[in-house]
């Protein structure tokens, strides 16, 4: 079995992405699958462009992004993206889409394969706080989980896949007064034992 594992370079004017920080530092196999690791840009059709190349290559089993979703003090399985692009800010390039379809001939929504449940249970029984997300936003991270979806249900018909966000770093908070983190380690953890689960839930 193959994992791939996307994570966005830094975005926002931060220095640092906790999301791919702590991809990188996962095993190279967790239970018995084979891991691979993908840094994508924080930018519109750009990170499904890399996505795209990544899937055809690795054809993968599953396929789960990360993101930093800073203000959020647990990790985040995301259980829905929508076919919407509304950035609040500027992407990496200056693109800030407002109100327009990611891929006007995809559905509304799509929900995750993923057993986000079983997941957050996992998360949780390693001591760190984790819970279902109901929205991935509207920014890249939506817009990819969106077209990571759209490419399972066109193309690759038996990969699971989906979503999940992590908090900031504590470095990231230092001049961020009552934001949330989690420390490198543990967000590294979360994402390992999350991972686990989804790979049992298709053997």
């Amino acid at each position: 079995m193959k994992v791939l594992l996307t994570a966005f370079d830094p975005f926002g004017g931060e220095s640092i992405n906790p999301a791919f920080e702590a991809v990188r530092l996962l095993p190279d196999t967790i239970g018995g699958a084979t891991i691979v690791k993908l840094e994508v840009p924080t930018i519109f059709r750009e990170a499904l462009d890399v996505l795209g190349e990544a899937l055809e290559r690795e054809r993968p089993d599953i396929a789960i992004a990360v993101g930093q979703a800073g203000g959020r003090f647990d990790v985040t399985p995301e259980r829905v993206a929508i076919n919407v692009d509304d950035a609040r800010i500027a992407d990496n390039a200056g693109n800030q889409p407002v109100d327009e379809p990611i891929y006007p001939d995809g559905p509304n929504a799509y929900f995750a394969t993923l057993p986000i449940k079983a997941m957050v249970a996992a998360i949780r029984e390693a001591g760190l706080p984790a819970s279902v997300s109901n929205s991935a936003g509207t920014f890249v991270c939506n817009h990819l989980m969106y077209g990571l979806l759209y490419a399972a249900d066109k193309k690759y018909s038996g990969m699971r896949g989906g979503f999940i966000h992590v908090p900031f770093l504590p470095a990231q908070v230092v001049t961020k007064p009552n934001q949330p983190s989690m420390s490198l380690d543990n967000i590294v953890t979360a994402l390992t034992v999350a991972v686990a689960a989804a790979i049992a839930d298709v053997d």
